[in-house]
């Protein structure tokens, strides 16, 4: 990691760890360098996983796509398990490790993915690699999706093309630990 950790006692951090479950993540340690940041960050990616109402395979789809794009290993091997808990199998991860055509997607994501969730991916790749949508991306969504939820995968693709930038950047987890040095 290219920043050292931050021990932090602070509320904020107490914040971190009741969404965590009782634990801080190396991505955490590195957030509260500024806890002013990382307390809006605990909000935000808080609302996103836990008061979203998008569907747990369609949120943890997106999360794996937006980390296989952005090259950001540890953000994979974080989110896997609660992809595979959202009904994710070994096909549809293939799927999203194995699209690199121009736009991502082929007969085998066709026939491995529900409508819901081929709309979902397409759209994660069109924000994450263009940042413009074209409407026939765009589309789809509405046939599977409300607008509320509509709403709701924008700002996850968003959230986590911000959290993949974030530890490829400062080489957060680098070597997979998971525990703050």
């Amino acid at each position: 990691m290219r920043l050292g950790y931050s021990a932090d006692d602070s509320e904020v951090a107490e914040r971190m760890r009741k969404r965590r479950g009782g634990r801080l993540t190396p991505l955490d340690v590195a957030l509260l360098h500024s806890p002013e940041l990382a307390d809006g960050w605990n909000s935000l990616l808080g609302a996103v996983r836990e008061r979203s109402t998008l569907p747990p395979d369609i949120r943890e789809l997106v999360i794996l796509r937006v980390a296989e794009l952005n090259r950001a290993p540890y953000e994979w091997a974080a989110h896997e398990p609660v992809a595979r808990k959202a009904g994710l199998g070994d096909r549809q991860l293939a799927v999203l490790r194995g699209q690199n055509g121009q736009n991502g997607h082929d007969g085998a994501a066709a026939r491995v993915l529900t409508g819901a969730q081929l709309a979902a991916l397409r759209y994660a790749d069109a924000m994450t690699r263009e940042v413009v949508v074209p409407e026939a991306v765009f589309q789809p969504l509405r046939d599977h999706l409300s607008e509320r939820q509509v709403l709701e995968l924008t700002a996850t693709v968003a959230a986590y093309n911000m959290v993949s930038r974030v530890l490829v950047a400062l080489r957060i987890g680098d070597t997979l630990d998971t525990e703050p040095a």
